[in-house]
């Protein structure tokens, strides 16, 4: 047997115990006859006789507590027509040696790939769909397709307008056979003989079939040659069969149903076209993100305002835009002062005031003032094209639900070819008994038992083909994950995964951390207590002052915003203040610095404790402050105590309405802080919070949501997306709250755009209604094909009517996740409080 070899790029390797232990994960993967690993080069090179799936091969890595660099690509794939097609593609993708995994949507026509680079690439992509049938974008466009384009298309339109064509081509002619089959249908007279009657059949039939019909014969015969069967083969075998009773008719004992084949495609035709406008419609969010951006921006340029195309804008470059004009790409405002309206991107309405300093995000409309902007952020990396990104990911991803329905789409089609068969050669093997089935819906109109054995086998073996339909079950989740992600997307909510839509519905409780989740995030200092023990400061008369300079002298070097807050407040009072040397910061518990030469500490009481500093002085004021829900830091200065200050971060607007919502839908809250407990205790009070864990270091917070977790069931984190990001990936749903372009949209499971807790209440009902779709869709989807699969087998439904019933299916699916669009996700308290 043949060798296979295989290179892996490993990180995290640091020594000679790290190869081994890599080396001794990688062989113990099932297939793995060989594992060399390099530390010079950072490679596991592998041999196999079999080649073990890459997913496992990287997990081996990642469980040995090392990382496999990879990367996702978005491509698009053309000749899929339903789920079977979808299923092909996959399982060809994902035997490419390097892919990791590869999800395909039908609703979107795209396949996303995560693969490990160097091994897998573009070229190896586009061989293993070409050889399953398909098309794919050519290496380069696939690796342009990386980069998320910020530019409008029309691929949704284009695709709409050929299905509308080809559905008109057919009914021109469709419309002739059934107005000549008038006649025979209500008077029995066939005009203007049978001859000419079946030869006009049959000829009107063939541009149906062949010119409107051509593209699912193709799909249809290229499924077949490549080994396996579509929709689009149920199809072609219908009508196929249909149109060969023409010919047949001429010397066999059977009915001419070659203008049936016609009407057959007709309906199918149609049911294509009205799906095509119903996928489009789902996927306008994420076309209308893609519209946003500019085409073009007034750069200043030695002086002089040039227009140039959005893509010449680079870094740096000075934009100046108008009143009512696009911002064109993120940047800073470097002059002039506006308000801009950024509901492109938070969903809020109100425009928001901006000033120098301020951050703008491209696409967003400047409503007031003339302003100057330096640009910041240009193409791939803009706001704009990472929301555009992070939504087709979402879409490309599938829910854990669809996992059965995915197993049952990849035999569908081949099950529904043997039950036509079968079908067929019951009622030639027993055609009494089978007769005597299709006289019990002698009840329904379209229902002859009249006619001979051979045509009724006929009939019933072409309505199981034609009214089958895997395409229902193939759009059920796309089409609904599709729409919510991208009204996620219009409300500023953006949800990375379908699996983070399915875990947000079953939230049990919503931990959120404290500062700038709860509170704005801008603490200011409302107290401050100076004990006698306070040595004087350089140029400083008032006492307040003095305890102020030496606290704001040592947090000049720490970007906590507590300390910010204090070295803020100093300037405000004018003092000029000493820069701190040896500055260490203790995280969780506070600052160590030396200023002029004095050790200065400023923190909690941990901090103090661990310098053995005494602090029952200071303790009962300490109390009260934290019992007002201020956050109080100790201040000592050569190991002595010498004052306290507070400082307060002011909760958000909507803290209270959020939280109170959220215990409307059955939700129970939580508050996880490093800050002292009663002070916690006091804001979780003022905004209703059920539960406090408080006094936790960074490090402790993934423990305490293992905790909550192990106590209430799936838990949601909320933070601000940098500093949580352990907890936000031990939680069930990490999510990650912050404002417009500042924001980590790379964090976590959700991320809200909008600084408003609001944005928690309305992600996990859109999440419900979105998952209710998908349930919905997948309950008609198999209750069709389990109630019609059946009536077509005892020869109940007439292939037209079967055709119908199964375009109707699609349509069906498709249009109610459309419906999610009329659901407004935001509480009430929200729709009340804006129309005040």
């Amino acid at each position: 047997m043949t060798e296979q070899r295989i290179t892996l790029p490993v990180q995290g390797m640091t020594c000679a115990s790290c190869v081994a232990h890599v080396q001794k994960a990688l062989s113990k993967v099932e297939g793995v006859t060989e594992a060399n690993v390099n530390l010079a080069t950072e490679k596991a090179s592998l041999s196999f006789h079999t080649l073990a799936p890459t997913s496992a091969l990287v997990t081996a890595v990642r469980d040995a507590g090392y990382d496999v660099p990879t990367a996702t690509v978005s491509v698009a794939v053309a000749g899929m027509t339903c789920a079977a097609c979808v299923a092909h593609v996959e399982k060809a993708l994902n035997k490419v040696p390097g892919v990791i995994a590869a999800n395909v949507n039908l609703a979107t026509e795209k396949a996303q790939i995560t693969f490990i680079p160097g091994v897998a690439g573009p070229e190896a992509f586009r061989v293993a769909v070409s050889d399953a049938g398909y098309q794919i974008m050519t290496g380069e466009e696939i690796a342009a397709s990386a980069q998320p384009a910020v530019e409008p298309v029309d691929e949704a339109k284009r695709k709409t307008r050929e299905a509308r064509f080809r559905m008109r081509l057919a009914w021109i002619f469709t419309a002739v056979i059934m107005i000549w089959m008038l006649p025979e249908m209500v008077f029995g007279i066939t005009w203007p003989n049978a001859t000419l009657f079946n030869l006009g059949m049959m000829l009107l039939a063939l541009p149906v079939l062949f010119w409107a019909g051509r593209t699912t014969y193709t799909s249809g015969i290229r499924a077949a040659l490549h080994g396996y069967a579509n929709m689009d083969t149920l199809i072609t075998l219908g009508t196929g069969a249909s149109l060969l009773t023409g010919p047949a008719s001429f010397f066999l004992p059977v009915a001419n149903y070659a203008g049936v084949s016609a009407m057959i495609m007709a309906f199918h035709l149609t049911g294509r076209a009205i799906e095509e406008s119903a996928k489009g419609r789902a996927s306008q969010a994420i076309r209308r993100l893609l519209e946003l951006g500019a085409k073009s921006a007034h750069v200043l340029q030695e002086g002089r305002e040039v227009e140039v195309p959005i893509e010449e804008v680079r870094v740096g470059d000075v934009m100046l835009i108008r009143p009512g004009e696009k911002v064109p790409t993120d940047g800073v405002i470097t002059r002039g002062e506006t308000a801009i309206d950024e509901s492109m991107a938070t969903g809020e309405s109100m425009p928001v005031n901006k000033t120098v300093g301020d951050e703008v995000i491209g696409a967003t409309v400047n409503q007031e003032g003339l302003i100057h902007v330096r640009a910041t952020r240009i193409g791939k990396d803009t706001f704009l094209a990472q929301v555009v990104k992070l939504v087709e990911e979402a879409q490309g991803t599938k829910v854990p639900i669809q996992a059965f329905a995915d197993k049952v789409t990849a035999v569908f089609v081949p099950i529904v070819i043997a039950i036509a068969l079968l079908t067929l050669l019951s009622r030639l093997i027993f055609p009494q008994a089978t007769q005597s089935l299709t006289a019990v819906g002698t009840f329904l109109p379209w229902v002859n038992a009249g006619l001979g054995n051979i045509t009724l086998a006929l009939v019933a073996m072409i309505s199981v083909l034609v009214i089958a339909c895997p395409c229902a079950l193939g759009l059920a989740t796309p089409t609904a994950l599709m729409v919510g992600s991208g009204m996620g997307a219009e409300h500023g909510i953006l949800i990375r995964t379908g699996e983070a839509i399915q875990t947000l519905r079953d939230i049990r409780m919503v931990v959120f951390d404290k500062t700038g989740t709860i509170t704005k995030g801008q603490p200011a200092v409302t107290d401050l207590w100076a004990l006698e023990s306070l040595p004087p400061a350089p140029t400083v008369m008032n006492r307040e002052a003095q305890l102020l300079f030496w606290a704001a002298s040592a947090e000049q070097g720490s970007e906590h915003p507590l300390g910010r807050a204090i070295v803020q407040q100093a300037a405000r009072a004018g003092l000029s203040l000493e820069t701190p040397g040896a500055f260490k910061a203790v995280r969780g518990q506070g600052i160590l610095a030396t200023i002029a030469g004095r050790a200065v500490r400023v923190g909690s009481r941990r901090l103090m404790e661990e310098a053995d500093i005494d602090i029952a002085v200071g303790l009962t004021l300490l109390q009260d402050l934290e019992a007002e829900g201020k956050t109080a830091m100790l201040v000592a200065v050569d190991n002595a105590l010498t004052g306290v200050i507070a400082v307060a971060d002011t909760l958000k607007d909507d803290s209270n309405l959020a939280i109170a919502a959220l215990h409307d839908m059955g939700i129970q809250t939580a508050i996880l802080t490093g800050d002292n407990r009663t002070t916690a205790e006091a804001i979780a009070r003022n905004v209703g919070i059920d539960h406090v864990v408080a006094e936790v270091l960074p490090e402790g917070k993934v423990d305490e949501v293992r905790r909550l977790q192990d106590r209430f069931g799936m838990v949601a984190f909320v933070g601000d997306g940098i500093n949580d990001a352990p907890a936000l990936t031990q939680a069930n749903v990490g999510i990650a709250i912050g404002t417009g372009a500042d924001i980590a949209i790379e964090a976590s499971d959700v991320t809200l755009v909008r600084g408003e807790l609001t944005g928690v209440v309305e992600a996990i009902a859109l999440s419900r209604a979105t998952f209710r779709k998908i349930r919905q869709n997948l309950f008609w989807a198999f209750f069709y094909n389990v109630i019609m699969i059946p009536l077509a087998v005892l020869g109940w439904m007439h292939p037209v009517l079967a055709e119908v019933a199964m375009a109707t299916s699609s349509i069906t699916v498709v249009s109610n996740a459309n419906l999610l669009r009329r659901i407004d996700i935001r509480p009430d308290y929200a729709l009340d409080s804006n129309a005040a």
